[in-house]
């Protein structure tokens, strides 16, 4: 099978039957975060213990080696779920079918560069990207955009994939609402488990909002758990600016915690929420005043596939000055990328 692929492509595949494997693809492979996703994604974490994948992993031509040992690695693990993997660094093989598609790979942010620059130097990638899902990946496709800016960059891909309608584009905010998750759980002494539908508004960026207003934890309302100042002080800051302080701390960006948050993602997305309110940024279709078509952070729900918006949530002025503040910040990085978008 991977032999008719591509001439850059490489794989195996197993001997039992894999009529009814979804196809995944994983962009920027080799690195960090999709190194940590894969392991996740191929024990069924993802889309359950019984689903078989077949794993299309996306790689720059520098990087094919290094993903040459992750496949190496995988086929060693031996998991059983796993019915093929194909490496490649064309795009269009990575989404050949695709029904599931991890836009992880993009240029990182180094000292020099402001957000502008970073959404202008990642901004062509998404393009590219775009327009091979549009050729090549299923109607149905589920795709989410990992790399940053992750919200513009979901915005380039899914104006390049006319074919795709454009709920089926999304970029994570999962990250932030389990690092509030995690906040509110070590400030309380209740499992993160225990904590309910804090979600997240806007883009992920220090200027997100971690809404606590309908949170609950262990049953009680968040807002009679913590006090106020807290909620809007402290708390606030320690999630917008928790991507700084991990860098500080190991040397490094967030990988594992990004992975895991990915999964968490596209697992509800695939199997649903079970009624939880859950963070999920996609094209607006002016649900809270938020211009049609920008990619931003609702409250959500998932079911049988789809993504619903949980709308008519009362928003008090405090909220609005935080959606007020995000969607100004993505109008800025639209119009910066106007060039890119169809």
């Amino acid at each position: 099978m991977s032999g008719d692929l591509g001439e850059n492509a490489v794989g195996f595949t197993s001997k039992g039957d894999d009529t009814e494997a979804i196809r995944v693809a994983v962009t920027g492979a080799a690195g960090n975060i999709g190194y940590a996703l894969l392991w996740r994604i191929a024990s069924g974490d993802c889309f359950g213990k019984e689903q078989p994948v077949i794993l299309q992993l996306l790689e720059i031509p520098p990087g094919m080696q290094r993903l040459e040992g992750v496949r190496m690695e995988l086929r060693d693990s031996a998991f059983p779920l796993v019915h093929d993997i194909v490496c490649t660094d064309d795009a269009n093989v990575a989404f050949q079918g695709a029904h599931a598609i991890f836009l992880v790979g993009s240029r990182p942010r180094t000292k020099d560069m402001d957000r502008s620059d970073l959404v202008a130097a990642n901004g062509p990638i998404f393009v590219g990207q775009g327009k091979a899902i549009d050729e090549v990946a299923s109607k149905n496709v589920k795709v989410i955009t990992v790399g940053n800016p992750c919200n513009t960059n979901a915005l380039i891909a899914n104006a390049n994939s006319p074919r795709i309608p454009s709920r089926q584009f999304t970029a994570m905010t999962r990250l932030d609402q389990n690092r509030a998750v995690g906040q509110m759980a070590e400030r309380s002494g209740v499992p993160a488990s225990k904590i309910h539908d804090v979600f997240i508004w806007g883009n992920h960026a220090n200027t997100m909002y971690p809404d606590p207003r309908f949170a609950t934890v262990d049953g009680r309302r968040a807002t009679d758990v913590f006090d106020l100042d807290w909620l809007k002080g402290e708390f606030l800051d320690t999630v917008a600016t928790r991507g700084k302080a991990v860098i500080v701390a190991r040397g490094a960006s967030s990988a594992a915690s990004a992975a895991s948050a990915a999964i968490d993602h596209m697992r509800d997305w695939w199997q649903g929420s079970n009624g939880r309110i859950v963070s999920m940024a996609l094209p607006s279709e002016g649900w809270y005043g938020v211009p049609e078509g920008l990619v931003f952070s609702f409250p959500c729900r998932c079911q049988n596939g789809q993504i619903e918006v949980v709308q008519d949530l009362p928003i008090d002025s405090f909220a609005q000055s935080k959606i007020d503040e995000n969607v100004a910040m993505l109008m800025e990085e639209r119009q910066a990328v106007t060039g890119l978008l169809n």
